[in-house]
């Protein structure tokens, strides 16, 4: 399948949404520390629900020990900065798409790090200054297990 990594995510209810999301489309949930809350946190046990057990979720210590856990893997800078458009891209199975946090966004080193062909983004509005996380996150990773054909799913 694929996953869904969250750099320093800072808003709890985003990233329950996003526990609940991929519970429901089978990706595998990255946390990179450090984070603005734990997973207990009332507001994002409320967004997620009763899909914490259902996701699969790993948490790093480092965006290092993040990056030595997805070695071989692709992975897809999702960044307003990005050139081309996410559904321009043929994903494969094993892909990663990485979020910056709600704040700030990735850092310009990490975006520097990895390859701008693989900085994605989604189309908006002029004037407009991004999706919420979770949206996002949907957005991306609905159209990557679409081109796969819902596999697994029903």
């Amino acid at each position: 399948m694929f996953h869904i990594a969250l750099f320093e995510p800072q808003v709890p209810p985003n990233t329950g949404n996003i526990i609940r999301l991929v519970a429901n489309n089978g990706c595998c949930l990255h946390l990179i520390e450090p984070m603005a809350f734990n997973l207990e946190e009332k507001n994002l046990r409320r967004a997620g629900l009763d899909y914490h057990d259902l996701a699969k979720i790993t948490q790093y210590a480092t965006y290092l020990n993040f990056l030595a856990a997805m070695q071989g893997r692709r992975i897809f800078a999702c960044t307003t900065k990005g050139e081309k458009h996410y559904d321009k891209i043929n994903y494969q199975l094993g892909d990663v798409f990485l979020f910056g946090s709600e704040t700030s966004g990735l850092p310009i080193e990490l975006l520097n790090s990895i390859d701008t062909a693989r900085h994605i983004r989604i189309p908006m509005m002029p004037n407009n200054r991004s999706l919420n996380l979770s949206n996002a996150a949907a957005i991306i990773s609905y159209e990557a297990w679409r081109q796969q054909g819902f596999q697994g799913g029903k």
